[in-house]
């Protein structure tokens, strides 16, 4: 399958002549491969004239780490080492990565990115042989085989996606909105691997092939639970029933919305996933479900909960007795929801932020009935924490600790920004309206980094009897403008740890100045001491993963995988540091160079595993 040249797009904020194509870009319209020249900005005195060039090199920079990537690579490739070497001790294993591998189809039609069809990248990495072989495929979606011909390799959009609008005859009254597209995060359970998306079933992935086995449901054994729903009937499941077959029978939503972000229990052994219903969406209650796994899928426990008000959910923790989430508080928009009805808006407009709540709501749900004991549970769990107001991206970890006087205290690592920095329909930058990412959305001005997201810590603190209860919200770095994905030696998940890992921003970069992540941090709890590795100029980083190989008790002793992209020549490279020496010269363990042709988009989540 051919690669196709990238569409020209000027940015707003970046006014420049008419037709006006910067001379070190050059675009073959029917090239296979893209390959703009380097752009290299001179190291002298600042003019106006530099300060436009440096825009324009910052906006094709941004749009770069969004192109699409047509090419599968179904068998293996040994990866060229760059720089240092693979230790023989590192632990035999892959690296998975999914993220959006598609932005634009062969009729016009862009996409957001959260759209983009799952791309999973694997990275085989062999210690003894001192190599990383690199395997690609799309996930083979319901959505993905119907828009691509398998024949002649085009693509034509047929899905809106919660995020998009497409063009053409596809535009108007086109009710295919839940686009399942598998790009957001990789689980590995139970010897099996799944790559998973924000609002639909897991797609079973070959783990070796990276072939698609197909959908897994993981609510087969509904009924088959131990413990069962521990709210009371709520007065709007009337209207939930009625409202079930419109969004199942005419926009395809599914009954059940699975998250895509699910937790490991290693003391138990357990898997948990959360669900929420679809009729959620537009009503003024939510209705979420617990569902823990053994390591042969068999369930063992469902939870359920009713809560009040408009909410959503990304992100959620929990501890050895509990589920805290975090309700990011929406309203419907009117306006929005007609013109997403009838296509000519994303689907997603439907909501907005709701600016109006001065406050957030944490929930500390009991994971077992035997937490209320002796508790007024309408007190306990169904009455929320209010906290300052924050917006929950991605959590690290969670732990607790009961005393001898049996008060309990909670402490959550995690990142979060401001609802004023959150935008359902600009998120990445997109436009609906003229098709183009625009970094300046992704970029606060200057005064307003407090609302970009940041790493914190949450610390709740419940008495004896839950009825008396604390919270305070602390920003753990200030050091860097923003930073998420953040990252914990996994060994200590559920229990108290002492390091954080996440990509950051320093603010190197004077126009992306806050996006696209530029640095990889550690952050020391114990001391406050904070450390990081950046790759250079024009280069950025995506999520870090940490790969354990020292015992419990040595917990940075390790190394952390990350990918580099590497704009300036539009390549990519997988990094591998060694997570005690973040902030020395010789933190580069090894890079391994992936070809030109095979430059991939920026991911999103990823996962580390074993080979068995």
């Amino acid at each position: 399958m051919l690669a196709k040249p990238c569409h020209i797009i000027t940015p707003t904020i970046f006014r420049t002549p008419e037709n006006f194509v910067p001379r070190a870009i050059q675009f073959r319209h029917k090239a296979t491969t893209t390959q703009p020249t380097p752009i290299v900005v001179p190291d002298r005195r600042v003019s106006t004239q530099e300060i436009i060039d440096e825009k324009i090199v910052a906006f094709w920079d941004y749009q770069f780490l969004f192109m699409s990537q047509r090419l599968e690579v179904p068998n293996p490739i040994k990866l060229k080492l760059i720089e240092g070497a693979l230790p023989k001790d590192f632990p035999l294993g892959t690296y998975y990565l999914t993220g959006p591998g598609l932005f634009i189809d062969d009729y016009g039609s862009n996409i957001h990115p959260l759209d983009g069809h799952g791309y999973l990248r694997a990275f085989e990495i062999n210690g003894p042989k001192g190599e990383v072989r690199f395997s690609a495929k799309y996930v083979k979606t319901k959505a993905q085989m119907e828009e691509c011909d398998p024949i002649s390799g085009s693509w034509r959009f047929t899905h809106r996606g919660p995020f998009s609008v497409l063009k053409g005859s596809k535009m108007i009254a086109n009710t295919k909105v839940m686009k399942n597209v598998a790009n957001t995060s990789i689980l590995k359970w139970g010897g099996r691997l799944f790559c998973l998306w924000e609002g639909g079933t897991p797609y079973e992935i070959e783990p070796q092939t990276l072939d698609t086995i197909g959908s897994f449901n993981f609510f087969n054994d509904d009924n088959n639970i131990i413990e069962g729903s521990v709210d009371r009937p709520h007065a709007w499941d009337v209207v939930a029933r009625i409202l079930k077959p419109i969004l199942h029978g005419i926009f395809k939503m599914p009954s059940k919305r699975l998250l895509s972000h699910y937790k490991v229990d290693a003391q138990r052994k357990r898997l948990i996933v959360m669900a929420c219903n679809a009729e959620d969406m537009v009503l003024p209650r939510s209705h979420y479900t617990f569902y823990e796994f053994d390591p042969n899928f068999k369930l063992l426990q469902k939870r359920e909960f009713n809560i009040s008000g408009h909410s959503m959910i990304h992100d959620w923790a929990f501890t050895d007795t509990h589920y805290i989430l975090f309700t990011n508080h929406v309203k419907l928009d009117v306006l929005g929801t007609m013109a997403a009805i009838s296509g000519k808006a994303p689907m997603i407009s439907a909501l907005s932020v709701n600016h109006k709540k001065p406050t957030s709501s944490i929930y500390i749900l009991p994971r077992f009935s035997s937490n209320t004991t002796n508790c007024n549970s309408d007190e306990y769990w169904r009455k929320p924490i209010e906290a300052p107001q924050l917006w929950l991206l991605h959590v690290a970890n969670a732990f607790e600790n009961v005393d001898d006087d049996g008060n309990l205290r909670i402490q959550i690592h995690a990142t979060a920004c401001a609802y004023k920095w959150f935008n359902f329909q600009k998120m990445f930058g997109y436009n609906w309206q003229n098709d183009k990412l625009d970094p300046s959305m992704m970029n606060c001005k200057e005064g307003k980094e407090q609302r970009l997201p940041q790493l914190i810590e949450v610390t709740i603190k419940l008495d004896k009897n839950r009825k008396h209860r604390e919270c305070s919200i602390t920003r753990l770095n200030n050091r860097a403008k923003s930073s998420d994905f953040p990252m914990i030696n996994p060994e200590y998940c559920g229990y108290k740890h002492r390091f954080v890992y996440t990509a950051a921003s320093c603010g190197s970069h004077q126009t992306l100045s806050h996006f696209p992540f530029e640095t990889i941090l550690k952050l020391d709890k114990l001391t406050k001491k904070v450390c990081t590795w950046a790759p250079g100029i024009r280069r950025f980083v995506g999520e870090p993963m940490f790969v354990n190989k020292g015992s419990f008790g040595d917990e940075d002793n390790g190394y952390l995988l990350v990918v580099e992209y590497v704009v300036s020549r539009r390549m990519c490279n997988l990094v591998i540091l060694d997570s005690k020496r973040i902030g020395e010269a010789r933190a580069v363990i090894a890079k391994f160079e992936v070809p030109k042709s095979l430059t991939f988009p920026l991911g999103f989540h990823g996962a580390w595993t074993l080979k068995q």
